[in-house]
């Protein structure tokens, strides 16, 4: 059901609260209602197992024969024991990477936010011999929000919209394809939609209809939630195979896009425990027409400080019935809450606050109510999962090419293209003792690289505007040093359902992440984090902080389902 028709039942039941608007437990019965076609085709292709290559390879032309049992969807990877996978005997498809429901309740499971269990997934067995993904899956709720300053997805910016994401990844590694394989896979994909014949289990959870039909969308006989708006029609059968593929992309493009977090009809988030006590506490929940995010999380820090007699959300506002956690906003979180909009006074900070804590000066990277800058920045969890793996000052130590000489070789240096097939890919890999060298310098990667013209303008505006120079003086040799390992920011709401955390999957826990970033800041702070973001010389946190910073980061969460 749609966000905001929620929001209206409980108004019109009498208030946000008594229906779960800060969470999860509802007074009001949520009937359902059928997506938009377009959405609800999305969301078919996102399930589709025949565009993988190990479909291509063992049915060829045959597109509605059985599925293939490829071993890689036999488990799903945990941090612990792997799972029995949801799409065992069948090929890859979207849905193994970005789960939602389907190990809800086994036992080691839960429910993501369109994300995996795995530090990093695994990716179909080909020769490469590639076996996982470089980096952690990221949810997809709210990862597509409207904001300023470039559109970029992937933690590298790869992809500057979300067609874009959606058809390299049908034609990339993460379906089995090979570099050199893209024209075969966008054949192949195309056959599949011209091909099925509406009979397979998954069309008949979304009306029986053959993709060709639904697709050119004239047919009488298409139930009316199945007939798409003139703008996503196509005929496969007059198209070509690469206008198939852009067809199903912004289908898929769109389904993307209507994952987010519960909202009421103005657009503001409302059904976690923190959105709670700001409308129990009269706090704004958005920023004003106009103001950035920066500025209104600069205005929420003051109101927050300045509550004198802050009223608590406790059980009686709402439950959490996905989260091992009461649906509470306390003492804890509220300190929590300060820290982490608490932003220093000079950077670096005195050696007096050093000591004193307090500062997790989290908000400069995410703030509210998005909790994300969209930006780029280097963490430092690059540089700790290769130091530990080789030993400290190793990823400083590493020999990085500049711009000519990267480019001059891009078998040597750049990451394998259909115009490098066989690049060796090694700044974009998983650190291993058996490999020294290898790590995943992020938008090292994809600034100035010919093969991936798409995001270059806006990667380069956004890295100039960062830099502060003057477009004369902004070139992209300049740029790539203070690209090294620079990732983009994730949002912070509902961490509960996307664990493990940071690009590498690192990190388990809300506390282990806080003391990576004590480590992280202190290295910035000494000049021995390579590439390190300024904001993190202002980070002043001590072991005192951990607790209630994570309580914190626990309140944001909510129940998707």
């Amino acid at each position: 059901m749609s966000n905001w028709k929620v929001a209206l039942l409980c108004l019109f039941a009498g208030s946000l609260l008594s229906c779960g608007g800060g969470g999860g437990g509802g007074s009001v019965e949520e009937e359902e209602e059928a997506d938009p076609p377009e959405v609800s085709l999305g969301e078919r292709l996102f399930l589709e197992t025949r565009f993988a290559q190990a479909y291509f390879a063992a049915r060829g032309a045959n597109v509605n024969a059985p599925g293939v049992g490829d071993p890689v969807m036999d488990a799903t990877v945990t941090t612990a024991a792997p799972l029995s996978g949801p799409f065992r005997g069948e090929s890859m498809n979207c849905r193994a990477c970005h789960l939602v429901d389907e190990l809800g309740d086994v036992s080691g499971g839960g429910v993501r936010t369109y994300a995996d269990f795995g530090r990093r997934s695994p990716v179909p067995l080909r020769e490469d011999g590639l076996l996982m993904t470089a980096r952690n899956s990221p949810p997809l709720v709210n990862a597509t929000l409207p904001r300023s300053g470039g559109f970029l997805l992937h933690f590298d910016g790869e992809f500057p919209s979300t067609a874009d994401l959606v058809r390299g990844t049908f034609t990339g590694r993460n379906f089995g394809w090979l570099p050199n394989e893209e024209a075969q896979a966008v054949a192949h994909i195309a056959n599949v939609i011209r091909g099925d014949d509406g009979r397979g289990r998954l069309a008949q959870d979304f009306g029986g209809l053959p993709y060709r039909v639904v697709l050119k969308g004239t047919e009488r006989s298409i139930p009316a939630d199945f007939v798409l708006p003139p703008q996503f029609r196509i005929d496969p059968e007059t198209a070509t195979d690469a206008q198939v593929l852009d067809a199903v992309a912004n289908l898929v493009g769109v389904y993307v896009e209507s994952l987010v977090f519960q909202q009421d009809p103005s657009g503001v988030f409302f059904a976690s425990p923190y959105d709670t006590f700001l409308r129990k506490n009269g706090l704004p929940r958005a920023p004003r027409p106009g103001e950035s995010p920066a500025v209104y999380s600069s205005r929420l820090r003051v109101l927050v400080n300045g509550l004198q007699q802050p009223r608590f959300v406790t059980p009686a506002n709402g439950a959490l019935k996905l989260h091992a956690q009461e649906f509470a906003f306390g003492e804890a979180e509220l300190a929590g809450l300060k820290i982490f909009l608490a932003a220093p006074d000079a950077v670096p900070p005195s050696s007096a606050v050093l000591q004193q804590g307090g500062v997790g000066n989290c908000v400069s990277c995410h703030p509210a109510p998005d909790f994300t800058d969209f930006g780029l920045h280097n963490t430092g969890a690059a540089q700790d999962e290769y130091d530990a793996i080789h030993g400290a000052g190793a990823f400083v130590a590493l020999a990085i090419p500049g711009l000519e000489e990267r480019n001059a070789a891009p078998d040597e240096f750049l990451p394998p293209s259909p115009a490098h097939p066989f690049a060796k890919g090694r700044f974009r890999a998983v650190p291993s003792a058996d490999h020294p060298g290898e790590t995943d310098l992020g938008v090292w990667n994809i600034l100035g690289n010919p093969d991936i013209p798409a995001p270059q303008l806006t990667l380069e505006q956004l890295l100039c505007s960062v830099a502060g120079t003057h477009p004369a003086e902004c070139t992209i040799a300049s740029l790539l040093p203070m690209t090294v390992a620079l990732f983009k920011t994730p949002g912070l709401r509902d961490l509960g359902q996307s664990a493990p955390y940071l690009h590498t999957g690192q990190e388990d826990t809300l506390e282990a992440v806080i003391n990576f970033y004590i480590r992280a800041s202190a290295l910035a702070r000494a000049g021995a984090l390579r590439n390190a973001a300024p904001e993190l010389s202002g980070v002043a946190l001590t072991g005192d902080d951990v607790t209630p910073l994570a309580a914190f980061l626990r309140a944001l969460n909510e129940d998707y389902d």
